[in-house]
C-alpha cells in the first residue's frame, strides 16, 4: 500500500508558520525538555507515591536512587512536567524557529532509552502486565486466573489495584509479557525491565518510522518529532509510564508505512495488542476503496492474523473488553451525565444509553472531521476515526492518546494537533498521581475536584469546541473550489 504525504497545511510546505519568534521558541523547546527531566528524575529518586516498588534483588536493572521522596514533593514534579510539557509543546508546534529535525528526534529517543533503565513511574500497570506474564508462563490463563489467585507468588503478589482482575490487554500483548517472563523469572525488578527494553525499542522505533515516513520536508519531520519522539506528554505516559499502547502504535505506524499483506499483518498483530487499535484499520481501507484487490489482501491478511492471534486465546480473552466498554472513567465527560441520569432516573448505570450516545457524538465528530480533513490519504483518516472515538468514549485513559499523536505525526493537521495536546494535559493532570492508595489525605481534592469535576467539565467544554470547530471547517471544506483543494 502507497501511504501518501500531504505538505503542511500551516505553511504550504515552506517551513514559516509565521507564529511565535525565535526567542519564545527557544523557551518552548526549553519548556519541554524541562518536562523530559522532571520525568526522568521522579525515577531517578526511585520509590514514591510515583513510582511503584519493584520487588527483586537491587543489582538487577532498573536502577534508581532509593531516595524515598515524599507524596507532595513527587506529585508536585509530576504536575509541573505535564503543565511544561504540555504548554511547551503547544507552543514548540507553533514556533517560527526552525531547529534540525534530528535533534528533537535525537533528544527524545535518548531519554526513552534512559527512561527503560529506570522504574516505570504514573501508574502501577506495569506491575499487572508481570502478573499476566507470569501467569501465562507458569501454565496458567491469565483471561481466566486473576494475579489474586496467586497471592504468594513473588510477582502476582505484587499487584496494587487490580490483583482480582483478568487481563484486558491482547493475546499478542500477553505473549511480550510471558517472554518477560521467562526472563525475568520470580523478580518483579528484572521483568518489568525486559518490558521495559521492549517498549523503548517501540518507541524509538516508532520515532525512526515517523522520521522516514516525512523525509522530503524538514518541516513535516520535525512537527513529527514534537509530536512523538520529544513530546514531553508522551515521554511521560509511555516511555516513563510503559504502557502497553506503545506496542500497538508502533504496529499501526509500521502498518501504514507498510505495503500489500505486510499491512494486513502488522494491522492484525496491533490489534492483537490492543483492540481498539483495530480503527486504525478504517485508514487504508479508505485508502483502498478503489482498489478492491489490494484491498481484499490487506483486509484478508488483517482478519486471518487477528483471528489466528485470539484463537490462540480463546474467546473468552475478549471477556474483560467488553466489560470495559460499558464502564465511564471518573475524568470523562460522560461522568457528567452518568450523574446527571442518576439525579433524575435514580441509581443505576446507564451503560446502554451512555454507549448510544458515544456512538452518536464519534458519528458527528468523524464525519465533520472526515469532511474537513486536508487529504484522504491513510494517516490522515485513521486520526479522524482516532481522535473521534478519544473524544467520544466513556472510558478513557491519558495514555490512550499516543496512538492519536502517531497518526497526526503522519497526517499533518495542525489545528488537530492543537486539540489533542490541550485534551492530553487537561486529562494527564486528572490522574495523578495515579495510585490512589499512595494519595496524602490532603491531596484528595486532586481527585474530586480535579478528576471528578474541573477535568469532565473541561474535557467537556474542549468537546463541544472541536465539534463546533469541525462543523465549520467542514463547511469551509465544501465551498472550498475543487482547484484550491490540497493534493494527496
Amino acid at each position: 500500500m502507497r501511504v501518501t504525504r500531504e505538505a503542511s497545511v500551516v505553511d504550504g510546505g515552506q517551513g514559516r508558520t509565521g507564529g511565535v519568534p525565535r526567542r519564545p521558541g527557544v523557551a518552548a523547546y526549553g519548556a519541554m525538555g524541562l518536562s523530559a527531566g522532571l520525568t526522568v528524575l521522579i525515577g531517578v529518586l526511585g520509590p514514591s507515591a510515583m513510582v511503584p516498588r519493584l520487588p527483586g534483588p537491587s543489582w538487577q536493572p532498573p536502577y534508581s536512587l532509593q531516595a524515598a521522596p515524599g507524596a507532595h514533593l513527587v506529585i508536585a514534579m509530576g504536575a509541573a512536567a505535564i503543565l511544561l510539557g504540555g504548554a511547551g509543546l503547544a507552543a514548540a508546534l507553533r514556533s517560527s524557529w526552525r531547529p534540525d529535525p534530528r535533534w528533537p528526534l535525537a533528544a527524545g529517543c535518548a531519554v526513552a532509552g534512559l527512561l527503560a533503565f529506570l522504574p516505570p513511574s504514573g501508574s502501577a500497570d506495569h506491575l499487572n502486565y508481570a502478573a499476566y506474564g507470569r501467569l501465562a508462563a507458569l501454565g496458567h490463563d491469565p483471561y481466566a486466573v486473576t494475579p489474586a489467585a496467586l497471592p504468594a507468588d513473588p510477582v502476582t503478589g505484587a499487584v496494587e489495584e487490580w490483583a482480582g482482575v483478568t487481563s484486558v490487554y491482547g493475546p499478542a500483548a500477553t505473549a511480550v509479557q510471558a517472554l518477560a517472563s521467562l526472563v525475568g523469572g520470580d523478580s518483579v525488578r528484572l521483568t518489568v525491565f525486559v518490558m521495559a527494553l521492549v517498549n523503548a525499542a517501540a518507541f524509538i522505533g516508532t520515532a525512526l518510522l515517523l522520521h522516514r515516513f516525512t523525509r522530503g520536508d524538514t518541516d513535516l519531520q520535525r512537527r513529527a518529532a514534537l509530536l512523538w519522539a520529544a513530546n514531553p506528554l508522551m515521554i511521560y505516559h509511555l516511555s516513563a509510564g510503559m504502557h502497553v499502547d506503545t506496542l500497538a502504535i508502533a504496529c499501526m505506524v509500521a502498518a501504514l508505512t507498510a505495503h500489500g499483506a505486510r499491512t494486513g499483518l502488522l494491522l492484525g498483530i496491533g490489534i492483537g495488542v490492543k483492540l481498539n487499535a483495530g480503527l486504525v484499520a478504517l485508514g487504508p481501507a479508505w485508502e483502498l476503496r478503489r482498489s478492491p484487490g489490494r484491498l481484499a489482501v490487506v483486509a484478508g491478511t488483517a482478519t486471518a492474523t487477528v483471528a489466528a492471534v485470539y484463537a490462540v486465546a480463546g474467546p473468552h480473552a475478549l471477556d474483560q473488553v467488553s466489560a470495559a466498554s460499558r464502564k465511564v472513567s471518573l475524568a470523562t465527560p460522560w461522568q457528567l451525565v452518568k450523574t446527571g441520569l442518576q439525579a433524575v432516573f435514580g441509581p443505576g448505570a446507564y451503560s446502554v444509553w451512555i454507549q448510544a450516545g458515544s456512538l452518536l457524538l464519534l458519528a458527528v465528530l468523524a464525519w465533520a472531521m472526515l469532511r474537513a480533513a486536508p487529504a484522504d490519504t491513510a494517516p490522515a483518516v485513521a486520526a479522524v476515526m482516532v481522535v473521534a472515538w478519544l473524544f467520544a468514549a466513556p472510558y478513557a485513559l491519558p495514555w490512550y492518546d499516543g496512538l492519536a499523536f502517531a497518526l497526526l505525526a503522519m497526517a499533518s493537521w495542525p489545528a488537530l494537533e492543537g486539540f489533542m495536546v490541550a485534551r492530553a494535559t487537561v486529562l494527564s493532570l486528572g490522574y495523578l498521581p495515579a495510585r490512589e492508595a499512595w494519595r496524602p489525605a490532603d491531596l484528595e481534592w486532586t481527585k474530586t475536584l480535579l478528576r471528578e469535576t474541573a477535568v469532565p467539565w473541561t474535557l467537556l467544554a474542549l468537546t463541544a469546541a472541536l465539534a463546533w470547530w469541525a462543523v465549520r471547517a467542514a463547511g469551509r471544506a465544501r465551498r472550498r473550489p475543487a482547484s484550491a483543494a490540497p493534493r494527496p
